[in-house]
C-alpha cells in the first residue's frame, strides 16, 4: 500500500518547492490535480517530468479538472458540476481529453474527475446524453492508454455503478474518496465497496460527517474525527484484493492542512500495518 497526498499544480514555478516539501514529510506519490489547461503543454510536461526523477515522486493519478462554473453544493452543484451539465458538456469533454494527453506525456495512466450529480432515474432524458459523453471521454483514454476514474461523491454508488454499465467501455474506474460518499449523505464508504468494490483504483483518504440541512455538504473534518470506519474500509479492500495508492486529501488551507496531513499519514501506516500485516 502505498501512501501519498494531493499536490496542485497552480503554476509551475511552485512545484519544485511542493515537491521538496513532499519528499521531507516522508511521501513518494501525489495525485496531480490540475484545473488550468493553459499550464497543461508540452515544455510544461517535460519539465515536471524532470522534476519528479530528481525528487524520486511518483504521480499515481492526474486529477482533471475542467472549465465553467463550480459550486460545490446540493442547488447550485447540480446545473454546474461535471459533465452533467449539457449547456458545459461539450467544452469538458475537450479538457478532459486535453488532460488525459498532458498526463500520457508524464506517464500517468490514471485520469480523476468529479463527472456530476448523475441522474439516479436511467429514465431522464439527460442520463442517456451524459452517457455518450462519458464514452467519448473514455473512448480517447483508452486510446492513450489510460483509465478514466470518477471520484465518488456526487452520485450513490449504484448510479455510478449504472453508468459503468451504461457506457460499456473496460477503462472505467473509481477513485475512491472516503469522505466524499458521507459529506453528500449518499452512501457509507465500506458498504459501497460491495457496490463498485472492484472497479477502486486509487482512494483519497478523508474524513467527516453527514450533512445536516437540505442544502449544503456534510463538515470535513481530520482523519479519523468522522464517521468514516477506516478500520472496515481497509479490512473490506484487502479482501477486495486492494493493494495500492492511497491519497490523502484535507481540503483546508495554512499550517493545519501541514499538521492535519502529517496525522494522516501515521494514523493510515497503524491503521494499514494492523489490517494489512506489517
Amino acid at each position: 500500500m502505498k501512501i501519498g497526498t494531493c499536490v496542485h499544480l497552480n503554476s509551475l514555478e511552485e512545484m519544485p518547492q511542493k515537491f521538496e516539501t513532499l519528499k521531507r514529510n516522508g511521501f513518494d506519490s501525489c495525485q496531480l490535480l490540475a484545473w488550468k489547461p493553459e499550464l497543461w503543454t508540452h515544455e510544461n510536461a517535460a519539465q515536471l517530468a524532470e522534476w519528479l526523477s530528481q525528487y524520486g515522486i511518483t504521480v499515481s493519478a492526474f486529477w482533471c479538472g475542467w472549465e465553467g462554473p463550480a459550486v460545490w453544493d446540493f442547488y447550485d452543484g447540480q446545473i454546474t458540476l461535471g459533465l452533467v451539465p449539457p449547456e458545459y458538456r461539450q467544452m469538458r469533454v475537450e479538457t478532459l481529453c486535453a488532460g488525459a494527453d498532458f498526463a500520457k506525456q508524464l506517464g500517468i495512466s490514471d485520469v480523476v474527475t468529479h463527472m456530476g450529480f448523475i441522474p439516479e432515474n436511467p429514465n431522464d432524458p439527460n442520463f442517456n446524453g451524459f452517457c455518450v459523453a462519458v464514452r467519448t471521454v473514455a473512448q480517447h483514454l483508452k486510446d492513450n492508454g489510460q483509465y478514466l476514474l470518477f471520484e465518488t461523491g456526487q452520485e450513490t454508488p449504484v448510479t455510478m455503478l449504472r453508468c459503468f454499465e451504461k457506457v460499456g467501455m473496460d477503462n472505467l474506474g473509481v477513485n475512491l474518496d472516503t469522505a466524499n460518499l458521507i459529506l453528500y449523505g449518499r452512501a457509507n464508504p465500506v458498504d459501497a465497496l460491495d457496490v463498485f468494490g472492484r472497479y477502486v483504483r486509487n482512494i483519497h483518504a478523508k474524513d467527516g460527517f453527514y450533512p445536516t440541512n437540505g442544502h449544503d455538504l456534510g463538515q470535513e473534518v481530520r482523519l479519523g474525527d468522522g464517521k468514516v470506519d477506516f478500520r472496515a474500509l481497509f479490512t473490506k479492500l484487502r479482501e477486495l484484493g486492494y493493494d495500492s495508492y492511497v491519497t490523502i486529501e484535507r481540503e483546508i488551507d495554512g499550517a493545519q492542512q501541514d499538521e492535519d496531513v502529517l496525522y494522516a499519514k501515521a494514523f493510515l501506516e497503524n491503521m494499514i500495518n494492523e489490517v494489512y500485516g506489517g
